[in-house]
């Protein structure tokens, strides 16, 4: 597979102790050279729109995206009116994020106070949400009762949608821009490879169009101590049997190893747990540019 196309890096975050350490944490991304602040969403964590405002306020380079929004949580039309007024506040930076929920979504509905829906619904939802962000930046300024909110970029912000089954490949392949593969933490690269060979051949020849993300969750070689209840499984042993979603080694041999992934697999949009930000921050000067 080719790898033309160039690295860029996100940090994933979604909760600080203060309004002033969220502005700090969004900056010293900004600092450290990633492209985006990635916010989950989860009610567990901060609310992605409102934490990505404060974020937008505090930078001034740094894209903010959702990573990603859960579509039971949200109607179409207010994840429109979110996301046209957001990119307007953030000067055109932000990019969404879509998701039919992970797991544990189906708590946090509980939690607000909406129906989880079965898996098509939550799908179909996904469908109807880039519908209504579509409908919303298209409204022309002369249509009765347009919206003076649209946002700032044409034809609408980068959509990322997170799925590894068919319909949703099928959908990201029509819609996305960013196909966020979430692949299970055993995964090895042969698993990441068959994958991506699976979205080519879904995407045909809109592959090239579509920028492929892959999540790490554990960067370095030192870990805190409950790396394995995030993961389900000890990092060691995800390390010794080559998982992807622990990155290991010094700075050039984890940038070896990411290059070697695109080459293989076109994977070239990377984001980390912003823990493991400042370990990650030599990785990202090594491959600066290419």
């Amino acid at each position: 597979m080719s790898g033309e196309r160039r690295f860029r890096f996100g940090a994933v975050t979604g909760f600080a102790r203060t309004g002033q350490e969220w502005a700090a944490t969004a900056r010293h991304i900004e600092e450290l050279g990633f492209s985006t602040l990635l916010c989950p969403d989860g009610t567990g964590t901060f609310a992605p729109f409102q934490a990505l405002s404060a974020a937008a306020a505090a930078t001034s380079t740094l894209r903010l995206g959702s990573y990603v929004l859960a579509s039971p949580l949200r109607t179409p039309g207010e994840v429109a009116w979110e996301t046209a007024s957001l990119d307007v506040l953030s000067g055109g930076r932000f990019d969404l994020g879509l998701g039919a929920g992970r797991p544990g979504a189906e708590r946090d509905a509980g939690r607000v106070g909406v129906a989880f829906g079965t898996a098509a619904e939550r799908v179909r939802r996904i469908e109807q949400t880039i519908e209504a962000v579509r409908a919303r930046y298209a409204a022309s300024d002369s249509a009765p009762g347009s919206d003076p909110v649209r946002g700032l970029q044409h034809p609408r912000p980068p959509v990322l949608i997170a799925g590894t089954g068919p319909r949703m490949l099928r959908i990201a392949a029509r819609q996305a821009d960013i196909l966020a593969l979430g692949l299970p933490p055993q995964s090895t690269e042969d698993d990441l490879a068959a994958k991506a060979d699976q979205v080519r051949e879904i995407a045909g020849t809109g592959f090239g169009r579509l920028e492929l993300n892959l999540n790490i969750a554990l960067v370095g070689d030192e870990f805190p101590p409950h790396a394995a209840s995030w993961l389900g499984a000890d990092p060691g042993a995800l390390i010794r049997n080559g998982s992807i979603t622990v990155l290991a080694g010094s700075a050039r041999e984890m940038a070896d190893t990411l290059m070697r992934r695109r080459d293989r697999t076109a994977v070239s949009y990377i984001s980390v747990n912003a823990q493991f930000a400042e370990t990650f921050a030599p990785v990202i000067e090594l491959l600066d540019g290419t």
